[in-house]
């Protein structure tokens, strides 16, 4: 499926049944990344799964940022008329989350981001130089906008007052630090250091998202 919001074209995937559930992918990725955990999703949640722009099937020769990404996601949810979804994001997409929750508080229900920072300096050391080459030699878009944004700062996350949950691995290319301190500025959060795994082992091609968001947003455990 596609949605025209006026700023670029959007690839989008419908299924399952429940709460609305909108799934962003990370950089250079899609939304094929979420097909192990969709059967167990589709249970309990109508998944909406997006190609953030200049990404899989949606718009390509666009800006990319991501507020614009936020913004996208937003638009999004007014024009199919959701009923405050929850929003995950993972990487790119959790950093999306992150700026929807304070930017468009009342659209949304939840978030739930996985393996977002702050700001470029989050990135351990390797991970940031090579983005930095990357953006500056190659001049790839994707690249440059990981090698110099976001910038969310404390007050920003202090705006955050929609439940979240706040997960990283434990061998995350994002740094702990930055990671916590998303959770402790959000009111009403939940952090989940998961032992054993790297920024994406969890998530991309794995039922093991499925799970968490299950247990995270339904049932007796659930944030909302």
């Amino acid at each position: 499926m596609f949605l025209e919001n006026g700023k670029v074209r959007l690839h989008y995937e419908v299924s399952g049944s429940g709460t609305p559930l909108i799934m962003l992918h990370g950089s250079g990725e899609d939304i094929s990344i979420f097909e192990k955990a969709l059967p167990a999703l589709e249970k309990h949640f109508t998944v909406y799964r997006i190609d953030t722009r200049c990404h899989g099937e949606s718009g390509k020769h666009v800006p990319l940022h991501y507020n614009l990404i936020a913004d996208d996601v937003y638009r999004f949810i007014i024009l199919l008329e959701l009923d405050k979804p929850i929003v995950y994001g993972f990487s790119d997409g959790g950093i999306a989350a992150l700026i929807l929750a304070y930017t468009h508080p009342d659209s949304i229900r939840a978030i739930a981001a996985s393996g977002a920072n702050t700001n470029p300096k989050a990135l351990k050391f390797l991970y940031r130089i090579g983005y930095g080459k990357l953006s500056v030699f190659h001049v790839d878009p994707k690249a440059r906008m990981i090698a110099t944004e976001p910038n969310i700062t404390k007050e920003d996350l202090q705006r955050i007052k929609v439940p979240a949950l706040i997960t990283a691995g434990e061998k995350d290319m994002i740094k702990e630090e930055d990671t916590k301190k998303i959770a402790s500025s959000i009111s009403s959060s939940r952090l989940l250091i998961l032992k054993g795994e790297n920024h994406s082992s969890y998530i991309d091609g794995s039922e093991k998202i499925g799970a968490i968001l299950i247990d995270n947003f339904t049932g007796e455990n659930s944030l909302i």
